[in-house]
């Protein structure tokens, strides 16, 4: 009992090594990169028990139940379908031996410990992790105003005095223009690749 709050007041409970590149094909995350898509290994957690891998992609998690049981379940999660946010990184205090960083992606809330000798480098994945966030949520916005615009000028014509065989006319000339538009749109601001982010900011 004594042994467990030790451990949990100083921070021993599971802490993560970040793993260096030229080791990343002993991981169990590295089976799961999907190198046919060209994804690839940027930044690399292992606790006991998980592995965190941050892909250009995704985030790979690789939870495993207990450090003591080989059983694990892979959970993977898409930048582009799961929203990054609230990124902070929690430095060590006096007696603490781990630094933590922390995130949402989606619904999905992350808290992984690191030994805080590994600070410089967990600082480099809190910049990209930030820069991600802040990109995929000027994304949004501009998406919102598209849809916002496109509205606007639907509601204005079906508003107007043109007669009803125009209307149809113009109605559908608007939602096709539209509908090409919001995809452009779409596939100008709704990025899936991040890896020009982690190659400005991870140092490896």
């Amino acid at each position: 009992m004594f042994k467990k709050i030790a451990s949990d007041a100083l921070g021993l409970s599971d802490i993560g090594r970040i793993i260096e590149p030229h080791d990343y094909d002993k991981t169990d995350a590295d089976d799961y990169v999907r190198d046919e898509d060209n994804e690839k290994i940027y930044f690399l957690i292992k606790t006991k028990a998980d592995e965190y891998c941050f892909t250009n992609l995704a985030l790979i998690h690789v939870d495993g139940e207990k450090a003591s049981s080989s059983k694990q379940t892979l959970k993977r999660y898409p930048y582009s379908q799961h929203k990054l946010s609230n990124v902070v990184l929690e430095t060590a205090g006096r007696i603490d031996l781990d630094i933590e960083i922390a995130f949402q992606l989606g619904n999905q809330v992350f808290h992984i410990d690191v030994h805080k000798d590994e600070i410089e480098k967990l600082k480099d994945l809190y910049k990209a992790l930030l820069y991600i966030a802040e990109i995929t949520h000027e994304n949004e916005i501009i998406q919102g105003m598209a849809g916002q615009s496109l509205d606007k000028a639907v509601s204005i014509l079906q508003n107007s005095r043109t007669s009803e065989p125009q209307l149809a006319g113009q109605y559908k000339e608007l939602t096709e223009f539209g509908f090409d538009w919001l995809k452009s749109i779409r596939e100008q601001y709704h990025e899936k690749d991040f890896g020009d982010v982690f190659e400005k900011y991870i140092n490896n």
